[in-house]
């Protein structure tokens, strides 16, 4: 693959990590194997996009759907994460990366937040990229919350309906430093969203790669950003206005 023009990358790349569990049960594994390879997958990403100069990265770690699903993966999963946390602590801190959470994080265990929150903050000045782990995420309740905050507004007298904009909306989302999302990535061939940062993608290109998530590699990374960078993006306008 040529080499990519940095110029042209998107600023915000967000990705549905999918396949674990169809990875492991492939070769006769365990679910949870296929969670702890695809961890192996996340810090190699991770640093791909580091390296790539991408501004920020999202990754749909643990949707608030997720919390219905067996406990022991559920267990597993936590851990895992916990796990994360502490081993790439020194890579995110070292290369100037900024953690934030999107999602009610509130209901992750306490083993998870205390190695969560002070990572959170020790990172909290950097600014390279955002890496942003959603976490007991649902794109729904993240739009519901952020009405819930301005109607206390209104409520309160500090802002009138009619100030009511995408833009304030915005402002009122988990993490609203982020750009909004350019490149949505779904690994594993399966053609959803599945509530994943639903108003960051409004105007997002998408990517299906056929490819469980841990299988998927910096390679099949460049090939989503090449795609992204060989399409026309218009926004609401015609090739006509964009050439002119």
């Amino acid at each position: 693959m040529k080499e990519l023009d940095t110029k042209r990358l998107p600023a915000h790349v967000a990705i549905i990590m999918d396949g674990n569990g169809r990875w492991a049960k492939k070769r006769l594994l365990e679910r949870v194997l296929g969670h702890e390879k695809g961890a192996n997958s996340v810090k190699e990403i991770v640093t791909a996009s580091r390296e790539l100069g991408l501004r920020a990265l999202s990754l749909y770690a643990f949707s608030e759907e997720n919390w219905n699903r067996p406990r022991t993966e559920v267990d597993a999963l936590m851990h895992l994460l916990r796990r994360y946390l502490i081993e790439e602590r020194s890579e995110i801190l070292d290369n100037n990366i900024r953690l934030v959470v999107s999602g009610r994080y509130e209901t992750l265990p306490e083993y998870v937040k205390e190695k969560l929150f002070p990572l959170m903050e020790e990172s909290k000045s950097n600014n390279g990229m955002f890496l942003n782990l959603c976490l007991a995420y649902s794109g729904q309740l993240e739009i519901a919350d952020a009405c819930r905050k301005i109607v206390q507004q209104v409520q309160a007298g500090f802002i009138t309906p009619e100030a009511i904009t995408p833009e304030l909306v915005a402002k009122h989302l988990y993490i609203p430093e982020l750009p909004p999302v350019d490149l949505m990535i779904r690994t594993s061939g399966e053609l959803r969203v599945s509530g994943f940062l639903l108003w960051q993608i409004a105007y997002a290109e998408f990517a299906f790669p056929d490819v469980l998530w841990p299988d998927f590699t910096r390679a099949h990374l460049e090939q989503a950003l090449a795609e992204y960078m060989s399409r026309e993006r218009r926004f609401g306008k015609t090739s006509e206005q964009l050439r002119s």
